[in-house]
């Protein structure tokens, strides 16, 4: 035998695991992101096309002008109403109605997609209060003055609050980057805050919901929620010197969608929170956004051994995931 050769032999089998392995991750992430794209195309192309068509002329175009010229020009005052009034009432509207279902346990339309059963039902309201007013809190003593440096950097790259909006087909490209930079941003930052050390003093307060509820997307540590959920939304946009319109759409995308991986419903048609509710439920697995970077690092492995993974999946009908894929009952002791 020759001396070494069985590490040499172990060393590239495990080279070529992590080459398998990635291949893997990127297929399986262009599959998802391709197929997001197709149907979101379509569904804003038909919009485009309806509106145009009507209404005899570019809309969304004419419409920012209007806008623009009611603003006067007022750049600042525009940014602010872009970057953080309006995806904040997007953040709330949404949240409002998952809110009352919350406390209510109506309607039974949304509280029957409930996925940790018997959780939240009613939800705590004391530990509400405590949970949107530290999200509130967020929002303006730390999100808001976040967009002061943002606001002078987009004004360097000079594109920002142009009278022509961005098209279509490069918003999508800028959405597509976006979404990469978020989720390496996230992912990395995310397991940061996991190293006891700072889990202890700062990640801790977040996963004092082991089933999270939609406000708790932004329930967090000013520490957190600077390094961990606001920058890796904001900096996709720096870096390409986005049109305001690009960057309000973005930031009500994004807050819309870490809504939905905490509201606790996996209601139909819309994105899988299993994936995150998981994490909250088992803290160790599920970092990611997207869970390319979670399947890569080998954090997903538990879950991919549960019933929540085969429930990972958009819910085309009306019957709940925890019926049509209920959990094994527990073995007797």
């Amino acid at each position: 035998k020759v001396p070494g050769q069985d590490t040499a032999a172990r060393a590239y089998s495990c080279c070529f695991s992590q080459g398998e392995k990635l291949w893997d991750a990127l297929k399986i992430s262009a599959y998802v992101f391709s197929t997001g794209l197709l149907m979101f195309t379509a569904l804003v192309n038909s919009v485009s096309w309806f509106m145009q068509n009507i209404t005899l002329g570019n809309f969304w175009q004419t419409a920012w002008l209007e806008f623009y010229n009611m603003m006067e020009g007022d750049e600042w005052t525009i940014f602010l109403l872009g970057a953080a009034l309006v995806p904040a009432l997007a953040f709330w509207g949404f949240n409002g109605i998952l809110l009352v279902a919350d406390v209510t346990g109506k309607p039974t339309f949304i509280t029957r997609y409930r996925i940790q059963l018997g959780k939240n039902d009613p939800v705590d309201t004391k530990k509400l209060r405590q949970a949107i007013y530290t999200a509130l809190g967020n929002q303006f003593f730390v999100s808001l003055p976040m967009l002061v440096p943002m606001f002078h950097v987009m004004q360097w790259w000079g594109n920002t609050f142009s009278k022509e909006l961005p098209t279509f087909q490069w918003f999508l490209v800028e959405l597509s980057i976006f979404t990469v930079v978020e989720e390496i941003l996230f992912y990395y930052t995310h397991r940061l805050v996991h190293h006891p050390v700072l889990y202890k003093h700062i990640h801790k307060k977040h996963h004092e919901w082991t089933a999270p509820i939609g406000v708790v997307s932004i329930y967090a540590h000013p520490v957190e929620h600077i390094v961990s959920n606001t920058l890796p939304v904001m900096i996709g946009p720096m870096i390409m010197g986005s049109h305001i319109a690009s960057i309000s759409a973005w930031f009500s995308l994004a807050l819309i969608t870490t809504s939905i991986s905490h509201c606790g419903y996996h209601l139909p048609f819309l994105p899988s929170p299993e994936f995150h509710d998981f994490h909250h439920l088992k803290f160790n697995q599920c970092y990611g956004v997207l869970g390319v970077l979670d399947y890569l690092h080998g954090t997903d492995r538990v879950f991919r051994q549960t019933k929540a993974f085969e429930r990972h999946k958009v819910l085309l009908g009306l019957t709940p995931l925890s019926e049509s894929i209920p959990e094994a009952p527990k073995r007797a002791e």
